[in-house]
């Protein structure tokens, strides 16, 4: 595989290189929020796969020769889960705001990181993450929010699920070309199910919303997919559970900055508790080797 793209990219520090990922992805999610108020979700979910997918084609591109039913599976699989995760979030996301939409996915992850643990500061975690959420959610009980809950409860199983099938793409795949395959499966299946099930004309007819897809693509897909690969090379597993705890509070500060999403006193409390628990959890986790995990999740 060729060093280029991840030679300049060596010279940054990877904790720098996770938090400009992480901050790309909210802001990508923020623009898409405007976008699906105005398209709909599953329109808005179709761009940004489609367009990652082909962002993707063109820089990383799929060699298949060599390789095995094992690694051609592992793809199809995630471009289940991506197709299924994306589309849960976005419905989410028209519903409710973008930094409490993320903090309640944050269960899937963050389960995966104490599943199995017998330590009694992991169950503190999960109890102190399980109090946010249901601060959270629980004051949201109208009938928009319900769905939103449902949706981002939803995702967040999808994110645990990826977090499973993505190490093994990462390992059938060294050279990142199973994400790329992931996403073009993820197409397939997102595309025909947004053709029955939206109007998709409004955007077709719409050269500026299309642009806002192909940006959406890159700041929620390429950039920060490509930054995750470049930092985990370099970083502890350990260290990138504790930057990840962040995603919460920036995606929080992006609703807010870039959507007038303005939260409470408790909400934000909520989101502390999660980010919080998120940090503890990945300190107190064994620590295992890092592998190139392709993906990242909104």
């Amino acid at each position: 595989m060729p060093a280029a793209p991840t030679t300049r990219l060596d010279a940054v520090p990877p904790e720098l290189l996770i938090i400009v990922g992480t901050l790309s992805v909210q802001c990508g999610a923020g623009l898409a929020t405007n976008l699906l108020r105005e398209y709909g979700p599953l329109p808005v979910v179709a761009m940004r796969i489609m367009f990652g997918a082909i962002l993707l084609l063109v820089f990383r591109r799929v060699r298949l020769s060599g390789a095995s039913r094992a690694a051609l599976l592992s793809c199809v699989a995630l471009g289940v889960i991506l197709a299924a995760m994306n589309a849960l979030f976005y419905v989410a996301l028209s519903r409710i705001p973008l930094g409490v939409a993320v903090t309640i996915e944050f269960w899937g992850p963050l389960t995966i990181a104490v599943l199995g643990s017998r330590r009694w500061l992991d169950f503190v975690w999960v109890v102190l993450a399980a109090a946010g959420i249901y601060i959270l959610a629980g004051g949201r009980m109208e009938a928009d929010d319900v769905v939103g809950l449902v949706a981002v409860s939803g995702a967040g199983l999808c994110w645990a699920i990826y977090i499973h099938v993505g190490g093994r793409v990462a390992r059938y795949w060294p050279d990142g070309g199973g994400l790329t395959l992931a996403m073009v499966v993820a197409s397939v299946l997102v595309l025909p199910v947004t053709l029955v099930l939206s109007d998709v004309r409004p955007l077709l007819v719409a050269p500026l919303a299309l642009a806002g897809g192909v940006v959406v693509a890159l700041f929620s897909s390429a950039i920060p997919y490509t930054l995750e690969l470049a930092a985990l090379r370099r970083l502890p597993a350990a260290t990138f559970g504790v930057l990840m705890s962040l995603e919460p509070a920036i995606a929080a500060a992006v609703g807010f900055l870039l959507l007038n999403q303005v939260l409470g006193l408790r909400d934000l409390v909520a989101i502390a508790c999660v980010a919080i628990a998120s940090a503890g959890a990945s300190l107190s986790a064994r620590r295992l080797a890092a592998t190139p995990g392709e993906l990242e999740a909104v």
